[in-house]
Order: structure tokens, then C-alpha cells, then sequence
């Protein structure tokens, strides 16, 4: 029966595992390549910074021997609903000072409108009941109240102009997100660069890209794609996407042509639900 996830019960999960390495006669390196995992991620563990998933926790009892201890008492995130890949980097997201992501066709969910991620999570599959779907677009929208807080994190947002063009909702929702997201960059509560159709083929075109650093961690990478996603951490492959993605922000459009460009598309998508009202 896993137990809710908070600083107390990671804390604890932590201690528990350092417990039985060393009742094991292991070293944090040795647990590490029994279980397959970076000796940084067991330590982060072990420290209560970081929640392991369920292929972490079935890692460690087959490594320690525990029939199953660490996949019962994994802390569970508390009631949030989201996709089952998202759920570690939502909480790396909670804890970040910096973020810097890039959209190659959708708005990032921090970003989102309730009308346009109500589209967005109406789709997909498995189909969502309702319920279900509400509960999605409502941690959605709690997950985006960090963007009220100007102390952290700092966020930066490359946005393929695929974000701007491809119409989620209708052309009503679609100037009322590019509004939304132009209203941020304004204020300076984010920096916003769109990445035009006119470069062609650029540096990160295969898919979503969110870079994170913290205080008292080191930096991840998560990139993800249909129905997946993963946490990159070890510090090579998190360099070479930090690269990547400095390379495709120096093709894009500055922070002030960018929001140039929301608020013309914006515009566009309005006098077009203008037009329909009239016909």
C-alpha cells in the first residue's frame, strides 16, 4: 500500500533504503549497478529529494532482495491527476528555479488556457471519462499558479510556429491563448521565443524538450513523445540537450518579435471568429 507522497514519507523512504544497503554491505555505486540505476539518483533517494517511480522501487527490491518492500511503500502523489509518464517531472517542475522548454506542436501545459488544454485532454488515448478528464485539466491549471510567482522559477519558452498555427478549440480559444501567452511575456514573468517555419529543419524537431536546474540538484533533462517520456540525468546526455537547444534558440525570433508575432496571429484567429459570427 503505497503511503502519500510529501517531504516526511520521502524522507523516510530514504532512510529505509540506506538502511538495507548498508545492512546489505552495499555501497551507493555497488546498489547502483545491481539495480541498473546512477549512483546520483540513489543518493537523491536515499536524501529525500527525490521520489522514485514504480521501475525504480521493483529495481531496488530485486537488487536488495526486499520481496517487493520499495514498490509497496512508494510515496504516491497526492491525489494530482496526470499522465502516468509526466508524474516524475511534474515534481522536478515543483521544485525547479529554472525551466526552459521547447513546444514542437502544442502549447506547454504551463502555459495553457483552460479552453485550449480542455481540448487538448479531450483527445488522445485511453479515452478519458469525464470525470477523469476534468481532474486533468484542473491539475493543469494548479500546476500553471507557479507562474504567478515572480521569485521562481525563471521560465523560457521556444515555441515552433506549428504552437501558433495549428488550431486546438477554434479560432475564440486559439486568440485567447496566444493572448494569454503574450500577456506573460509582456509582464516579463516569462521570455518567449518562437522558432518560424522559415529555418527549416532545426536542432530540436523531433520532439518536447523541458530543461530544469535547481538549487541543490543537478540539472535534468526530460524529453518526451506519443504516450512516453523520460528523465535524462546523467550529465553528458543533459549537456548535449542543454546544446541543442541553444542552438535552436539562436535561430529563433527575439522575446520581442515573438510576442509581436502572438499578438498578430492572435488578431488573425479573432477577425476569423468575427467573420463566423457573421455568416
Amino acid at each position: 500500500m503505497a503511503v502519500e507522497d510529501n517531504p516526511i514519507s520521502r524522507e523516510r523512504y530514504g532512510e529505509e533504503l540506506r538502511r538495507r544497503r548498508e545492512a546489505a554491505g552495499l555501497t551507493q555505486e555497488q546498489l547502483a549497478q545491481r539495480a541498473l540505476m546512477s549512483r546520483t539518483h540513489i543518493a537523491h533517494i536515499e536524501a529525500g529529494r527525490r521520489r522514485p517511480d514504480v521501475k525504480d522501487a521493483r529495481r531496488l527490491d530485486r537488487a536488495l532482495g526486499t520481496d517487493g518492500f520499495f514498490e509497496r511503500f512508494l510515496p504516491a502523489l497526492d491525489g494530482k491527476k496526470v499522465a502516468e509518464h509526466f508524474k516524475e517531472a511534474l515534481e522536478f517542475e515543483g521544485k525547479a528555479t529554472v525551466i526552459k522548454e521547447y513546444a514542437p506542436s502544442l502549447v506547454p501545459g504551463l502555459l495553457q488556457t483552460k479552453w485550449y488544454a480542455y481540448e487538448v485532454l479531450s483527445t488522445g488515448y485511453p479515452r478519458q471519462s469525464d470525470e477523469d478528464r476534468d481532474k486533468l485539466v484542473a491539475t493543469r491549471l494548479e500546476r500553471s499558479s507557479i507562474l504567478g510567482n515572480f521569485r521562481a522559477p525563471e521560465v523560457c519558452y521556444l515555441l515552433d510556429e506549428a504552437v501558433l498555427r495549428r488550431v486546438v478549440g477554434g479560432p475564440v480559444v486559439m486568440c485567447e491563448q496566444l493572448r494569454h501567452i503574450a500577456e506573460l511575456g509582456t509582464s516579463r514573468r516569462i521570455r518567449v521565443h518562437v522558432l518560424p517555419y522559415s529555418v527549416g529543419a532545426h536542432a530540436l524537431q523531433e520532439g518536447f524538450l523541458s530543461l530544469m536546474w535547481f538549487e541543490d540538484m543537478p540539472p535534468i533533462a526530460y524529453a518526451e513523445g506519443v504516450n512516453s517520456g523520460r528523465i535524462l540525468e546523467l550529465p553528458s546526455a543533459v549537456r548535449e540537450c542543454q546544446e541543442l537547444y541553444d542552438q535552436a534558440l539562436g535561430d529563433a525570433l527575439s522575446h520581442r518579435k515573438s510576442l509581436d508575432l502572438l499578438r498578430a496571429v492572435a488578431e488573425d484567429y479573432e477577425h476569423e471568429a468575427q467573420r463566423a459570427d457573421h455568416t
